[in-house]
């Protein structure tokens, strides 16, 4: 049995891959913080797997202490860590980055789950994807119909974007709450902010892919941050097929497997 790890900037996403059960009914989560109770939690966790996992496969962008920490817990029970890391091509899907190394290990880890996802719904035009995910940060990138990872924008998660008003200004409070097409006090204005940020930022892309392809993108929603955004998202994309795609990272991890 393979143990998944996704170790995003402030929570370890945990799942699993069984020979004949297959995947894990619900995703566990671990904050990151404090660090000092991770190896505790992680155990308690790994003692309710059906059976004694072999091999543990993962992400990180959280650093090497990180990394370091969760592979001695995994060393105590005799299973090694493989970290997945970016590369110019990965089971077909060619990586556009200046630097294919420098791309964040969890948005290729996510563009893979991602094409493995469409690879099972054939078709004779296939359609730019649009990968939004809402986390600490933002990321929004592009998987062309032929498998072509073209790039993609970072910006800060609605969380940080609401915690960076809050503490870089003087008399803006932390704000909540859906938004508003006309918002009348300052917490609503803050929420509404927030929100058109991200469905823009959102837009701009899926009007870029268009019109760099000729047709429009099926635009694929994740992270924890979706709820907060959706209704905007919804509202201002309303004219494209928008699809949520629960946990891609972990499912790409899946898939790296393929080819070792």
């Amino acid at each position: 049995m393979i143990v998944l790890m996704d170790v995003g900037n402030s929570r370890l996403k945990l799942g699993w891959q069984h020979p004949t059960l297959g995947r894990e009914p619900a995703v566990h989560a671990i904050a990151l913080n404090p660090l000092a109770q991770v190896p505790d939690l992680l155990r308690k966790w790994l003692n309710t797997l059906p059976m004694q996992p072999t091999e543990a496969r993962g992400v990180n962008v959280a650093g090497t202490v990180v990394a370091e920490l969760l592979e001695k817990s995994f060393q105590l029970i005799g299973c090694s860590v493989q970290w997945l890391r970016p590369t110019a091509e990965k089971l077909g899907i060619q990586n556009r980055y200046n630097q294919p190394e420098q791309l964040g290990a969890d948005r290729w880890a996510a563009l893979l789950g991602l094409a493995g996802h469409f690879a099972k719904q054939a078709t004779d035009k296939p359609s730019p994807l649009v990968l939004a995910t809402f986390g600490t940060a933002t990321t929004i990138d592009t998987l062309g119909p032929d498998l072509v990872f073209e790039g993609g924008l970072i910006l800060p998660g609605p969380a940080l974007m609401r915690q960076s008003l809050a503490q870089g200004t003087a008399n803006l409070p932390l704000a909540s709450g859906a938004g508003n097409d006309f918002p009348k006090h300052t917490l609503q204005a803050i929420s509404t902010g927030v929100v058109a940020a991200q469905a823009g930022a959102v837009w701009r892309q899926c009007a870029v892919v268009e019109r760099h392809y000729g047709q429009p993108p099926i635009l694929c929603v994740s992270g924890g941050g979706w709820p907060e955004v959706e209704g905007e998202v919804r509202k201002v994309l309303a004219h494209l097929d928008i699809r949520f795609f629960a946990n891609p990272v972990l499912d790409g991890l899946v898939r790296s497997k393929l080819d070792g």
